[in-house]
């Protein structure tokens, strides 16, 4: 029983930064892009582009990690007792702030976990949209204060909580039977890019073993980046934020061991400099974060432990690379996409009209 529980306390959600924090700097000296040693986002936008949901050729990979976080959230929860297939209500409205959230992130070029990360690895214009990620999770509490509520979760089939760990168990079993071939796009079924960040990556076993080790870890930490800054706006709880400072400080002492801190705002890897648009699609990101009840990695880590809510999210994201990259809405290293801007804006008028219409009844 108290092993059970060494991963949530302050030692242990510490830990658990700090373990996250390193091997994403590792992941980058082994391969990845650089300051993305782990993005959800991001990778989520590659395993879309690899199943043909988009066909920007620079982003196309069946990431592992991705895989890794679920199915390791999977067995944590096995192990512990603690999975439980469950499904709440306004499953439209979750893919719908699933899809809006991947615009926003990737206007800015990264979820909250590249966020941290590209400050680690010296990125000045990551403190924009770290400032507009807990902008956009401030008005997000303020609907919560207010009555917001997407509905009650319940029990259900285990099959319902089977689907996503089966879904991401077919994406590895189609990296297998389709593996990337040196210098071809395609590979039966699967798009492999030939350059650009989705060319970059750590060989597949050792990012399927980081995926599963985090996905252990942060199921058991409950892990959450949203959450950090939700609690500590909402309540003062500081428990899930030491957790995300320790990220950020110990990428930041590893970037340094590896020679991978390169301070300033220009040239920094896949990023721009575009300030009012790297807050805002964060703002946008975090008020749809915090009107789904978790940031991208926690979206997957639930889905991980049964809970259908999070993998409509989750599916929601993955949909929305797909259109953010067909219709011109993400962002590039040059700047933000021809319709990054307008898609924001109705991005944020979606989700305030969300948080202003769905309130408790009797609250």
């Amino acid at each position: 029983m108290q092993g059970k529980n060494l991963f949530a306390t302050r030692g242990g959600i510490i830990g658990v930064g700090a373990v996250i924090g390193i091997l994403a700097a590792l992941l980058q000296k082994l391969g990845n892009p650089g300051n993305m040693g782990i993005c959800v986002a991001c990778f989520e936008r590659d395993i879309a582009g690899s199943v043909g949901l988009h066909r920007a050729d620079v982003v196309q990979y069946m990431r592992p990690e991705i895989i890794g976080f679920v199915i390791g959230s999977m067995i944590a929860a096995y192990i512990f007792k603690e999975f439980r297939a469950r499904v709440g209500s306004a499953p439209i409205v979750r893919f719908v702030l699933g899809a809006f959230a991947m615009i926003g992130a990737l206007v800015f070029l990264g979820c909250p976990w590249r966020a941290v990360l590209r400050l680690a690895g010296g990125d000045g214009n990551a403190i924009l949209g770290l400032l507009g990620l807990t902008f956009g999770i401030w008005i997000g509490t303020l609907f919560l204060k207010n009555g917001y509520n997407l509905g009650r979760t319940q029990a259900t089939h285990t099959t319902v909580g089977w689907m996503m760990p089966l879904i991401m168990l077919g994406f590895l079993a189609l990296m297998l039977v389709f593996p990337q071939v040196e210098g071809q796009e395609k590979s039966g079924v699967l798009f492999y890019s030939l350059k650009g960040p989705g060319a970059m990556h750590a060989t597949l076993l050792i990012s399927l073993i980081v995926g599963l080790g985090i996905g252990f870890i942060a199921q058991r930490s409950r892990f959450c980046t949203m959450g950090a800054i939700r609690d500590t706006v909402l309540f003062g709880q500081i428990h899930l934020m030491t957790g995300f400072i320790s990220l950020i400080v110990f990428a930041f002492l590893t970037n340094l061991i590896l020679g991978q801190f390169k301070p300033g705002f220009a040239d920094q890897p896949v990023a721009h400099t575009m300030h009012i648009w790297n807050f805002a699609g964060m703002a946008l990101a975090g008020l749809a974060f915090a009107l789904a009840g978790g940031c991208p990695g926690r979206q997957l880590f639930l889905a991980g432990e049964g809970d259908g809510d999070a993998a409509v999210f989750v599916m929601g994201m993955i949909v929305g690379a797909g259109f953010a990259h067909n219709f011109g809405l993400a962002s590039s290293p040059k700047g933000v996409g021809p319709y990054g801007i307008a898609a924001v804006v109705v991005g944020l008028l979606v989700c305030l009209f969300i948080g202003f219409t769905m309130k408790r009844k009797n609250a």
